[in-house]
C-alpha cells in the first residue's frame, strides 16, 4: 500500500470516535517497528518526523523507507512532517513525498499564523496533502522549539473557528494544557476547552504531548474530537532503555542484532499499547487496503 495523505484517515477516525497514533520514528528501522506494531494490531497509523530528523535521515530517504515498509505490511500509512517553522523543509517534504506537514507558526501573532498557514496551503491543497497548524502555544520541547511551561498559552476557541474559516486547514492542534516530553507533574488538560473547540469547528483536532497522559484522559480526548494523538518521547525511552539495560546485564554482549532486537520487541509494545488506547485497533477497513 502507498503512502496515503492523512485527512480522510483522520476525518473517518473523528467520524468513528477513535484516535489514530503519530509515532515520531527516529531512524529508518524505527519506520519498520512501527508498522509491523501496527499491522499486528490492524491499526491504520501515522509516522512522523521532526525538522531535525529529517536533517539526519534525508527527507527522500525516509519517504523512500516508510513507502517500503507501508508496503511491505500493507496497513494505511501517512507520513508526516511535524513542527516545521521553514517553508523551504515544508516544500522539500512535500517534494519528497509526505502526505502531511504541519507548520507551525504558533509563536508569532494571529494574523501571521494565518498568513504561514495559507501559504502552505496553497502549496499543498491541490496535492492532497494534509496540512496542520497550531493555535496557542504547547510547551516543552521538539526539536529547536522550546517553550517555557510559563510561556504556554491556551487555544481561544472563538479563534480557533476564525482560523479554519480563514486558513481552510484541514487539521487543527489547540493548545490545551500539555506539554511535549515528559511531564514534571500530573498534566493539567482542559477538557472543557476541547469540548468548546470542538463544537465550533468540524476538522479533526491533534493532540500534541501525548506521551505518559493517563490512558483515560487520552480516551476523553479522543472522544471529545481529538483524531490524531502524537506520541514521540515514550517510544524513544522504550527504545533506549532495553538497550541500555541489555549492557548493564551483560556488557560484553556486542552484538547489534542481539540488542537491537530487544530495543526494537521493547518499542513495539510500547506502540501496541497505544494504538489500544486509542481504539484504533483492527480500524484497517476495505476501502483502504
Amino acid at each position: 500500500m502507498a503512502l496515503i495523505s492523512t485527512t480522510p484517515m483522520l476525518e473517518k477516525a473523528k467520524q468513528d470516535k477513535h484516535g489514530i497514533v503519530a509515532f515520531n520514528v527516529h531512524s529508518f528501522d524505527s519506520i519498520f517497528w512501527v508498522l509491523e506494531a501496527a499491522a499486528e494490531l490492524k491499526s491504520p497509523v501515522i509516522l512522523q518526523t521532526t525538522v531535525g530528523t529529517v536533517t539526519s535521515l534525508g527527507a527522500e530517504n525516509i519517504v523512500a523507507v516508510a513507502k517500503a515498509a507501508s508496503e511491505y505490511y500493507n496497513i494505511p500509512t501517512g507520513l508526516h512532517l511535524d513542527h516545521c517553522t521553514n517553508f523551504e523543509v515544508i516544500k522539500e517534504a512535500i517534494r519528497a513525498g509526505y502526505t502531511s506537514v504541519m507548520i507551525d507558526a504558533s509563536m508569532h501573532p494571529f494574523e501571521v499564523n494565518v498568513a504561514e498557514t495559507k501559504k502552505v496551503m496553497d502549496l499543498a491543497k491541490s496535492l492532497g496533502v494534509n496540512v496542520e497548524a497550531e493555535l496557542g502555544k504547547v510547551g516543552g520541547v521538539e526539536d529547536d522549539i522550546v517553550v517555557a511551561e510559563e510561556d504556554a498559552e491556551k487555544a481561544v476557541p472563538e479563534e480557533c473557528k476564525q482560523f479554519i474559516e480563514l486558513t481552510g486547514v484541514p487539521t487543527l492542534a489547540p493548545a490545551i494544557g500539555t506539554a511535549h516530553g515528559i511531564y514534571k507533574g500530573k498534566p493539567k488538560i482542559d477538557f472543557d476547552r476541547i469540548a468548546k473547540i470542538a463544537e465550533l469547528v468540524d476538522v479533526p483536532l491533534v493532540l500534541h504531548g501525548g506521551s505518559a497522559i493517563p490512558e483515560e484522559e487520552v480516551r476523553h480526548c479522543v472522544s471529545l474530537g481529538m483524531a490524531k494523538v502524537n506520541v514521540s518521547t515514550e517510544l524513544k525511552n522504550a527504545y533506549s532503555e532495553a538497550i541500555r539495560q541489555h549492557f548493564l546485564d551483560d556488557p560484553d554482549a556486542l552484538d547489534p542484532r542481539a540488542y537491537l532486537q530487544k530495543a526494537k520487541e521493547a518499542a513495539k509494545e510500547m506502540a501496541k499499547s497505544k494504538i489500544r488506547m486509542v481504539g484504533s485497533e483492527g480500524k484497517v477497513v476495505p476501502a483502504f487496503v
